[in-house]
């Protein structure tokens, strides 16, 4: 029998340029900081049996060195935002198929109503789940999709 009790744990991790929504391309990835989104999502899971650990880098190796380093953690799943290495990196993708806990890729924008290359996401392949177009909701989604 599954203790319901204990909290399920989330490693979010945020890649290349999400340290810079709120003044990258607003029209695009909204007016919030990635502090404000983090804030928000944690509001609103506050009354949620559930702990999350947030992460991010603009470097390639620091975001595979976390990914390689949660295959050993205690988390019941992996949010990941991979920003622009989604369309570009084969490393990003060989680190997420080492995780076998579910992965939710997110991304803020609709990337299918984009540009032609990023519309293509090698890293979604390595995921369970992908979450597109959701703005500021697509963390808090992504959550809550493995809380039922």
């Amino acid at each position: 029998m599954t203790n319901t009790n204990i909290p399920k744990k989330f490693l979010i991790i945020n890649g290349p340029n999400l340290n810079k929504l709120g003044t990258r391309e607003p029209e695009i990835y909204g007016s919030l900081t990635l502090q404000e989104v983090i804030n928000y999502t944690e509001q609103k899971l506050s009354q949620k049996n559930c702990s999350c650990t947030w992460f991010q880098s603009n470097i390639e190796g620091e975001l595979i060195n976390r990914i390689q380093l949660a295959v050993d953690q205690d988390f019941n799943a992996l949010v990941i935002n991979p920003g622009g290495y989604s369309h570009t990196s084969v490393a990003l993708f060989d680190a997420l198929q080492m995780i076998k806990i579910p992965i939710i890729e997110v991304h803020i924008s609709n990337t299918h109503k984009r540009e032609e290359f990023r519309q293509v996401k090698l890293t979604a392949k390595a995921s369970t789940i992908i979450m597109e177009g959701l703005g500021k909701d697509a963390y808090l989604m992504a959550i809550t999709s493995q809380l039922l």
